[in-house]
């Protein structure tokens, strides 16, 4: 008899939820860490500005670099078409990804780019694996997956989509982001100063001539070219600066634990981060989304299959923790 989708996926969950807790039993007696306790909520992750004016439409066609192709900011806009500026880098797309269904099922390519590399407002879906991606829309459908910050756009439409689309186009989507090889876009600087950036709706960007200020306790993801980012070019570079020290510190908790605070993340997610199986590869992601994803979990706002998992791991992270695994980890080639 054929296992349903879930099935993959739910044998693994209870292999690592085993191993998770296992692991954190056994370091369980380490010397006392700070904990997350003092921590207040990290705003700067969840960037947020529902009241940013967008340009309008000026009708002039727009271009990014190596493409023949041109659309206008209408079209870029229009959550049910997915500009596509290099036919040529991906297979043929479903039309759920490449034009959605009114009125509630977006273009999966307009948000996510039609190359899977979305960007630090949402997740790159290139190479997840297709029992995950199908699991996390069950869990948006169901309300498992919540968040532990403001309502952004991003949050509303992943929610709405899920409740709205059918299983065959949710596994359309999965099998075309799952054959996708993720590309490297993002480069982390460690930086004690950093440019002085704005929201632009639910992303950073670097405002011109103005000047520097310290990093603090935060990352700084913006979009290395603005205009191309909001083209929605899948091939968009970022610039994700970490504060100094953040990378070797992330690859002590990430292979070690660091004394109990957590566990070694090779243990569920491979050894070179990219996953195994239905485990998702975190290798090269954007360090906002990732630090979401650990502060949601830690909230138990991100519950599911995934939440049982991945609560134990985080519990004890400090905001400092976490900041030092995104940064190593995003570091890593996907």
């Amino acid at each position: 008899m054929k296992k349903p989708m879930g099935f993959a996926f739910g044998a693994l969950a209870v292999f690592a939820i085993v191993f998770c807790g296992a692991a954190m039993a056994q370091n369980s007696g380490s010397a006392s860490q700070p904990t997350a306790a003092s921590d207040s909520f990290p705003a700067w992750a969840y960037p947020w500005a529902p009241d940013f004016k967008a340009p309008l439409d000026d009708g002039i066609p727009r271009h990014v670099p190596d493409s023949a192709a041109s659309f206008t900011v209408t079209q870029e806009r229009d959550l049910f078409f997915a500009p596509d500026w290099h036919p040529d880098d991906h297979p043929p797309m479903p039309a759920v990804v490449a034009s959605g269904r009114k009125p509630e099922v977006r273009a999966c390519g307009s948000c996510h780019r039609v190359e899977g590399t979305g960007g630090p407002e949402n997740v790159a879906l290139a190479g997840l694996p297709e029992s995950y991606i199908i699991q996390q829309m069950a869990d948006y459908k169901s309300g498992a997956r919540k968040f532990a910050g403001p309502q952004r756009s991003p949050v509303v439409l992943m929610t709405a989509i899920a409740k709205a689309a059918t299983d065959a186009e949710v596994k359309a989507a999965a099998a075309y982001f799952a054959s996708l090889k993720p590309k490297q876009t993002i480069r982390v600087v460690e930086a004690d100063t950093v440019p002085v950036t704005q929201i632009a709706r639910v992303f950073y960007m670097t405002v011109k001539d103005g000047g520097t200020e310290p990093i603090g306790r935060r990352i700084v993801e913006v979009p290395v070219d603005v205009a191309q980012f909001e083209h929605r070019d899948p091939r968009a570079q970022f610039t994700a600066y970490v504060p100094t020290g953040s990378i070797a510190k992330g690859e002590t908790l990430a292979k070690t634990g660091g004394s109990g605070r957590t566990i070694a993340c090779a243990g569920c997610h491979g050894p070179t981060l990219r996953g195994i199986g239905a485990i998702p590869a975190i290798a090269g992601r954007s360090l906002s989304y990732l630090v979401r994803q650990m502060y949601d979990f830690q909230q138990h706002a991100r519950q599911g299959s995934a939440g049982e998992m991945m609560m134990p791991v985080v519990e004890k992270l400090s905001q400092d923790d976490m900041i030092a695994l995104a940064a190593y980890v995003s570091s890593l080639q996907p």
